[in-house]
C-alpha cells in the first residue's frame, strides 16, 4: 500500500475511531507536542552535525516529547469504542503514526469534525 493509500484508508474510518471526548482532548494537546518534538529532532540533528554543544540533550528532550505524546494518544485510543488496528511491525507503526499526526488529525481538526465530536455531535 502506498503512503497516499494509507492516508485515504486511515481517513475513511477516522471519525468512527475518534469519538471519545477525553481521547479527543488528549489528541488536541498531544499532537502539537509531537510536532514540537519532531522539529526538535530536526534541529538537534542539524546542531549535532555542526558540533554545537547541547545538541544531544535536545535530541533526548525531543524523544521525551514524542514518547510522551504517543503514550498519551495510545491511552486515548484505548478509550475509543472502535480502537485502532494493531500494528503489524515497526514500519507499519511509523507510517501510520506519520499519517495520523501530520495529515489526518490536522485534517480532522480543520474540517470541524474534531469540534463536533468534542461537543457530542
Amino acid at each position: 500500500m502506498t503512503f497516499a493509500q494509507l492516508v485515504d484508508t486511515q481517513w475513511s474510518d477516522y471519525p468512527e475511531r475518534h469519538r471519545n471526548r477525553t481521547s479527543l482532548l488528549i489528541h488536541i494537546v498531544a499532537v502539537p507536542v509531537l510536532w514540537v518534538g519532531a522539529l526538535q529532532v530536526l534541529g538537534g540533528l542539524l546542531l549535532l552535525l555542526l558540533g554545537v554543544p547541547g545538541a544531544f540533550g535536545m535530541l533526548i528532550w525531543a524523544a521525551v516529547l514524542i514518547g510522551g505524546s504517543l503514550f498519551a494518544q495510545g491511552r486515548g485510543h484505548a478509550m475509543e469504542a472502535v480502537p485502532p488496528d494493531k500494528f503489524t511491525d515497526a514500519a507499519d507503526f511509523a507510517r501510520r503514526v506519520l499519517a495520523e499526526q501530520f495529515i489526518n488529525f490536522p485534517r480532522f481538526v480543520l474540517t470541524g469534525a474534531w469540534l463536533r465530536h468534542v461537543q457530542g455531535g
